[in-house]
């Protein structure tokens, strides 16, 4: 059973900085591709950033440059750094995992990520 833990949301102000965790003691992130999503009160779920098998790394264009995924030393860990956080940047984040190593296709397609987690919270007051 595949499952996903996210941590570290809270509430910071305009121009913060958080660091959210993804945490899972079933596999091996390293051989998945991972993605960050995120869902707004009363707005669509929505894709942030992904990892893939590799390491390589693509983002949403409205958090390019200010946010980064990465995978921990320890090896069932990912990370998403978030800098120059905005008020539309509030919302329940959530880690989610393919069932492959690729991040192919459109990366944000929801129906291609079978696992996700409960979501951590993040509130940006301005």
């Amino acid at each position: 059973q595949v499952t996903l833990t996210e941590s570290g949301g809270g509430s910071v102000h305009a121009g913060g900085s958080l660091r959210l965790s993804c945490t899972s003691s079933d596999f091996t992130y390293n051989s998945y591709c991972m993605g960050w999503f995120r869902q707004a009160p009363g707005k669509e779920r929505e894709g942030v950033g992904v990892i893939d098998g590799t390491g390589v790394t693509d983002y949403a264009d409205a958090v390019k440059g200010r946010f980064t995924i990465s995978r921990g030393t320890v090896k069932n860990t990912l990370y998403l750094q978030m800098t120059s956080l905005k008020p539309e940047d509030t919302a329940m984040y959530f880690c989610a995992r393919r069932m492959s190593g690729y991040c192919n296709g459109d990366p944000f397609w929801r129906s291609d990520f079978p696992y996700w987690g409960q979501g951590t919270q993040v509130t940006v007051s301005s």
